[in-house]
């Protein structure tokens, strides 16, 4: 109940603020079916309109356990956003000082301090993994739509000429995020 109190008082803020990008359409209570729909339908209305339809899907490799706290890349974007306070107090909290461990029927390790990554399974971590990722819509003004979905990007324009573009930009963030694709 708390997360989800935290989790709505950000996208709140960033709301009111005008600092989340639109396709980040999971957080308002979408699905994986309802993006897959509207997907579909832009790529109708492309095709309808004579234009050649290009799409690049990225699927982090353990998204959810790249993100940075060691050198707290979240947190700082956090604070990018404007997000402080309390409010910032808390989400820290959230990620740091956090430990793991392993219980098995025959034993349990010793704990192990976790220094990346966002809870999976919690109400605010796959919010603070978008948030992480973000700023990857601001590379690409106009022609490229872009549809962000927990762990998932899809890149789709109409113009072919932006593929080399796309790639090196994508490259060049996922880099200094910290983050690789998968296989």
């Amino acid at each position: 109940m708390f997360e989800r109190l935290i989790k709505n008082i950000i996208l709140t803020y960033l709301s009111d603020n005008n600092l989340i990008s639109p396709p980040i359409i999971f957080l308002t209570k979408h699905s994986t079916c309802s993006q897959l729909l509207e997907t579909v339908n832009d790529w109708s209305i492309a095709l309808r309109n004579d234009h050649v339809v290009d799409v690049v899907y990225f699927d982090f490799a353990k998204a959810f356990d790249t993100v940075s706290h060691v050198k707290l890349k979240l947190i700082s974007k956090l604070q990018a956003y404007g997000i402080d306070g309390t409010l910032l107090s808390i989400t820290t909290d959230f990620l740091t000082d956090r430990s793991q461990r392993v219980v098995l029927r025959s034993g349990t390790s010793a704990f192990s301090k976790v220094v990346s990554g966002v809870r999976q399974g919690s109400v605010l971590g796959p919010l603070l993994f978008l948030l992480y990722i973000n700023d990857i819509t601001d590379l690409f003004p106009g022609h490229v739509s872009i549809k962000l979905f927990a762990d998932d990007i899809k890149f789709i324009w109409k113009l072919a000429i932006y593929l080399m573009l796309l790639f090196s930009k994508i490259a060049l963030t996922l880099f200094v995020n910290g983050l690789r694709c998968g296989s």
